[in-house]
């Protein structure tokens, strides 16, 4: 009689991809960013006050010129003037450059800490984040383009705080104090021209710039895809020599770059516009400055040290509004990369533990499938109803032609996916209601494809449980029967595997997997094809290791070869989703079906061999 699931049904859900979160306006992903700024907040004001005290000697340095001029115009054989006014404006002249730039190195030592710091939490987070997600967007994702946004998106932390704080703020501080002067000090026109002047210029400036960011985001675009395609050629290097496909990648890798070398025309076209269009404007404004200051000073009203303290006013604005468009541009930028970094951090997890999930407590290491039915498309079921149970210290092997849902099994232990009916249980708990950190710890695998880290061998061995010591790493590799052929090579155990493992055959790669999950030494194991890629004599060999190994613990082995799983206490052959026989070896060959044919059809072939 099937059993009532109602404490599943209620956390169950169809595993559909989580939905990408969307993009934030400007104003959303600045107030991101502020509290990683704000772990920072007494820097921040430190660099505030650097910044204003940096931009007010800035300011003072005009000023300064200015009675530095009017006091040159001394009255004739009046030596003491010569000697003494001069010489202290000229010290004091010299004083204010320095502490501009004193303040100025000041402000940036401060935030260095802050900017960095803001940098490297965001990059962990975001590390963090991406390994907390699905199997299935890590089996979407392209790791070129998505590594390229990460990288820009945390280059875009340091940009924006740069040329915002930099930048941006300190010209708007210095165009307030300026315009005060002008219009006090002077005509009101002066304050006017320069006013009008920075309106024009900002408008056209941000209106040319909005315009050229979507050749910049096409840039950008065709930059990821490029860089994605050349990952993914390098990463399936041998692929590409066994078809011949050089002179195809390349092909593929020209087109892309052809595209991202029209794009980077395109913005290069636009920005001599709008460096063009800007200095017109700042030509038109010093233009109107200097003739009414210079009117100014033939009518009397004015001296040639106000002319020259208006001259270095517009001097000091305009070299940072110079740049303004580049600097608008790459603050956009900034915050567009530094969005689609947060976006990523915001992407829901398919699979999260739930509010009051607890630790998984194995004590016998029961592991039951109850009526469990799933899905990776709600329009293509994989699993029908499935029911049997792994004893406690016993081995169930599954068999079955491929595409039958074996190793479906192995990723719903592990909790890559959830169940879409029924509930897999562990010591009669279900697996949706533990930690999934808890839950892995307790399953140790050897997965039919292995990949390597490219680091050394024993890296890869001892990654099975950090903080492993050399004499058990080599105690697990003489189990995984690898240890002779790791010590016979020039550097040992220090021998790098290359990239993915590359460097070791299949059956090396296997047996360093083995010897990993042996090290973990987890109550409850999983044999995905786990000899798949061994010789027979090695397959003998090792497959009565792992029946060593398996001993006393609960094993699940998916198998391809029958001959592997002939001592198994129990077999389920599987097609389409369904159990379609159980039994013993000896209990299947005579009940003369599917699993009889199949023993049938290995044995001809092995024979034939």
């Amino acid at each position: 009689m099937r059993r009532a699931t109602a404490d599943s049904s209620s956390i169950a859900a169809a595993p559909a991809a989580a939905a990408p979160a969307r993009a934030h306006t400007d104003g959303q992903t600045l107030r991101k960013l502020v509290p990683y700024l704000w772990r920072y907040r007494v820097r921040v004001i430190l660099a505030l006050a650097f910044m204003v005290g940096a931009k007010l000697a800035n300011v003072g340095v005009p000023l300064l010129l200015k009675k530095l001029v009017d006091n040159l115009t001394i009255p004739p054989g009046d030596v003491r003037a010569v000697l003494v006014v001069p010489i202290g404006l000229l010290v004091a002249y010299g004083g204010l450059r320095l502490s501009t730039s004193l303040f100025t190195e000041l402000r940036e030592l401060v935030f260095a800490k802050a900017t960095e710091g803001a940098a490297r939490s965001i990059s962990l987070e975001v590390f963090r984040h991406l390994h907390s997600l699905s199997l299935r967007f890590h089996l979407e994702r392209q790791t070129g383009g998505m590594t390229r946004d990460i990288e820009r998106g945390t280059r875009g932390v340091q940009s924006l705080i740069s040329y915002s704080l930099y930048s941006i703020i300190p010209t708007l501080i210095e165009v307030g104090i300026v315009l005060t002067l002008l219009g006090v000090k002077f005509d009101p026109w002066f304050a006017w021209i320069t006013l009008g002047a920075l309106v024009i210029y900002i408008t056209f400036t941000v209106t040319v710039t909005n315009w050229r960011t979507q050749f910049r985001k096409q840039m950008n675009e065709f930059d990821s895809t490029a860089h994605s395609k050349a990952i993914d050629s390098l990463l399936n290097y041998e692929t590409v020599k066994y078809f011949n496909n050089e002179a195809y990648e390349a092909r593929r890798y020209d087109e892309s770059l052809e595209r991202l070398r029209k794009a980077a025309l395109k913005s290069q076209t636009t920005l001599s516009i709008l460096n063009t269009g800007q200095q017109l404007i700042i030509a038109g404004g010093l233009v109107l400055m200097l003739w009414r200051a210079t009117n100014g000073v033939v009518a009397g009203h004015m001296t040639l040290g106000d002319l020259v303290m208006i001259n270095a006013f517009m001097i000091q604005l305009y070299i940072p509004l110079n740049f303004l468009g580049v600097i608008y541009r790459e603050i956009k930028q900034s915050l567009t990369d530094l969005d689609k970094m947060f976006t990523l951090m915001e992407r829901e997890r398919e699979v999260d533990d739930a509010p009051d999930a607890k630790p998984l407590e194995v004590s016998a290491g029961r592991v039951t499938f109850d009526h469990v039915s799933f899905a990776y498309d709600p329009a293509r079921p994989i699993l029908h109803d499935l029911s049997f149970e792994i004893p406690p210290g016993k081995t169930v092997a599954v068999v079955g032609p491929s595409g039958a849902g074996k190793s479906t099994l192995a990723r719903l232990m592990y909790r890559f996916y959830d169940v879409t009916g029924g509930a897999l249980r562990i010591d009669g708990q279900d697996i949706r209601q533990v930690t999934q950190a808890s839950l892995r710890q307790s399953i140790g695998i050897v997965p039919q494809d292995t990949v390597l880290f490219n680091d050394t061998v024993a890296y890869n061995i001892a990654y099975g449980r950090a903080g492993a010591s050399q004499d058990e790493v080599e105690a697990a590799a003489k189990a995984a029967r690898i240890h002779d052929f790791i010590t016979a090579t020039p550097k040992g155990y220090e021998t790098m595997v290359g990239e993915r493992g590359l460097k070791l055959s299949g059956g090396e790669k296997q047996r360093v997997a083995i010897a990993r999950t042996l090290l973990k030494n987890p109550p409850i194991m999983i044999f995905d094809e786990a000899t798949s890629a061994l010789d027979s004599a090695n397959e003998r060999a090792i497959q009565a290791e792992l029946q060593g190994v398996a001993r006393n613990k609960t094993a699940l082995v998916i198998a391809h070869r029958l001959s592997t799983v002939v001592d198994a206490h129990q077999i389920l052959v599987m097609e389409l989703g369904r159990i379609i026989e159980r039994g013993t070896h000896a209990e299947l060959l005579a009940l003369n079906g599917r699993y009889a044919d199949m023993w049938r059809l290995q044995q001809a072939g092995d024979d034939a061999g």
